[in-house]
Order: structure tokens, then sequence, then C-alpha cells
């Protein structure tokens, strides 16, 4: 799972980085922590034109929600996809083959849990590369109306780091390796190609994880640079995990 995230580089960065630019130029502000429960945009670069980064709304519309989507997503949570199954899901598969994008961030949020029982409740986890470098992740979008994109971010089965940081559901975001960015964005991938990307192209480059401060459990303005900074928790950890 993964339902929080951060993207804090310039819009002059990300053009740098990229080589892409935004198709609402006004529209993005750098951000420290989004929750996906409340339906943000994401910048994301899709296949059917590489060269810009759309808003996408985060939570992807199937196309029988796309006549009342405040009854659809009461009803279906669809801020992530499950890479291994969304070339069967009704909701899913149509997307996935023939609507993948690069979603633009530069950290995410996991929940940690201190005890072997679970019981202890959650503690959060800042996940990132060397220097908050940026990476993409995975995702599939549908677009309805007037320019109205929506996204799900896909997930896959926990590497060893992540099991041990998201311990409870062992789960991670399909990040994608730099190598594996244009692939996924190939308009001529077959469901074996997809599933291999699935299976084995998440990032070389290892992530790190520290605390911080809890917001499961406390009503913070977690949208600050203070938010991001390393706390102790309950194991007395501090800084990088593991």
């Amino acid at each position: 799972m993964c339902y929080e995230t951060s993207l804090t580089k310039t819009t002059k960065e990300i053009k740098n980085i990229t080589g892409a630019k935004f198709s609402v130029p006004m529209e993005y502000k750098p951000y420290y922590h989004i929750s996906g429960f409340v339906h943000p945009n994401l910048y994301c670069i899709p296949i059917e034109d590489p060269t810009q980064i759309f808003p996408m709304e985060w939570g992807l519309i199937a196309p029988w929600g796309e006549n009342d989507v405040s009854a659809f997503r009461k009803k279906y949570n669809t801020l992530n996809a499950r890479g291994e199954t969304m070339l069967k899901s009704n909701t899913y598969k149509s997307a996935a083959r023939e609507r993948r994008c690069l979603i633009l961030a530069d950290g995410f949020f996991e929940p940690h849990y201190p005890g072997d029982d679970f019981k202890g409740g959650a503690v959060p986890k800042y996940c990132y590369l060397e220097n908050r470098k940026l990476f993409t992740f995975a995702g599939i979008y549908n677009e309805y109306k007037s320019d109205y994109w929506n996204v799900s971010l896909v997930t896959t089965e926990a590497n060893d780091f992540f099991s041990k940081v998201h311990n409870k559901k062992k789960r991670m975001p399909l990040v994608l390796d730099p190598d594996f960015e244009g692939e996924w964005l190939r308009e001529d991938l077959n469901d074996n190609n997809i599933l291999e990307l699935v299976d084995h192209g998440f990032i070389k480059e290892n992530f790190k994880a520290h605390s911080v401060a809890n917001l499961y459990k406390r009503d913070l303005n977690t949208n600050t640079p203070e938010f991001l900074k390393p706390v102790e928790d309950q194991e007395g950890e501090q800084g990088s995990l593991f």
C-alpha cells in the first residue's frame, strides 16, 4: 500500500530532471505530505504524451463510476492497484494495458508496527532515496470529460527492506528503475511484458526510512518541511531505519 507521498522539488528542478513540461504550469506547488484519501492531484507523465506532466486526481475512476464519482469513491478504494492482479480486474485492466504513466515523487510514507503482535499502533516512516532524489511510481490512469484525469499507483510485494518497514501488509509501491521508465510508457507492451515490469522493474538504488511525527494519532499540519524531520519512535529509532 502507499496512500501518502511527497514531491518537494521546484517546477524548474522537475523540468530539468524529467525534460517534460507542466501542462498546467501555475497549478503545481511542492508538497511535503499529502494523503490519497482526500484525492489530491499527483503529477504524472502519461503514455500518450511523455513530454507533458499532467495533474491527475489520486484514485482511478472505473468506467461505471464516471457518472457518480462520489458514490464510486464511497464504495471503492482505488488509490493503489495491485500489480500482480490488475490485468484481471475490471476496474484496472483497460488502464493497465493502454494508459500507463509515471507518477513523480521524492518520498512516501508507510505504516510500521514496532511490536511483533502489531497491536501497539502504527508509526509513520518516511521513505526516500539518497539526497531525496526524484523518482517515479508506476501508475495507471483514466481520462473523462474535459481533461479530468485520475490515477492509481501500482503496488507489488515488498522486498526485504520494505518488508521490515511496512511489516504488517508487506507491500510497497512500484518505484521504477530509471532504465525501465521508458519501458513502462511503451505502447506495444503485452500482458507478459507488463507483469515482468511489475516483478522486476523496481529501482536498484537503496531506499532509506525514518520515523516522522505520528500523523495517525494527532491532528498535525503535515505539509511543512519540518514534518519530514526524523523523530524518535517507540523503538528508539531515529534517522535511517535499518
